[in-house]
């Protein structure tokens, strides 16, 4: 098994997936635009801000997850050829660590929130936290999506590093 051709071929998939938070935070950011410009009523234009801040928030994601993965690919192979053992080990605690997140905060806190925000919307009636609510609700299931994608490929990944730990002992 060629673990690097495996940690680059995850670091490429990953520079494939974060777009899409930048898109999502594009079409965010367009749509508070909309809102602003043809917004009549006092709810439409309770929406320019949520959807400003939300587009924001995925578009900084995006970026941010992007250029992260990016220089990945150059640094493993250096740490690679550096080191194989040394390389393996770290990448299986950084997968198993990102795997914990994700079942704390992806799967656990960011439905708990979808939650919480449809039950809050039961309760507002202003236009503002109704905006507020609903976008938020978008902004989280979005994120949802994109990670649970993302939670496969680095489950599989990790997988694969457990795998490469063990040969590499042999």
């Amino acid at each position: 098994m060629d673990i690097l051709k495996s940690a680059i071929d995850w670091a490429k998939a990953e520079l494939f997936s974060t777009p899409f938070f930048i898109l999502f935070g594009l079409v965010f950011m367009v749509a508070s635009l909309i809102f602003w410009q043809l917004g009549k009523t006092e709810m439409a234009k309770a929406y320019i801000i949520p959807a400003l801040v939300a587009g924001a928030l995925l578009l900084i994601i995006g970026l941010g997850l992007f250029f992260t993965n990016k220089a990945r690919i150059t640094q493993f192979e250096t740490a690679y050829n550096a080191d194989a053992k040394a390389f393996v080990a770290a990448e299986l605690e950084r997968t198993e660590s990102t795997l914990k997140e994700y079942e704390n905060v992806v799967f656990t806190a960011i439905p708990i929130i979808i939650a919480a925000c449809a039950l809050l919307l039961l309760f507002v009636n202003l236009p503002i936290w109704r905006a507020s609510v609903i976008t938020a609700i978008a902004m989280l299931v979005v994120i949802l999506l994109i990670d649970g994608t993302a939670h496969a490929r680095i489950d599989n990944y990790n997988k694969q590093l457990q795998q490469a730990a063990v040969e590499l002992d042999k």
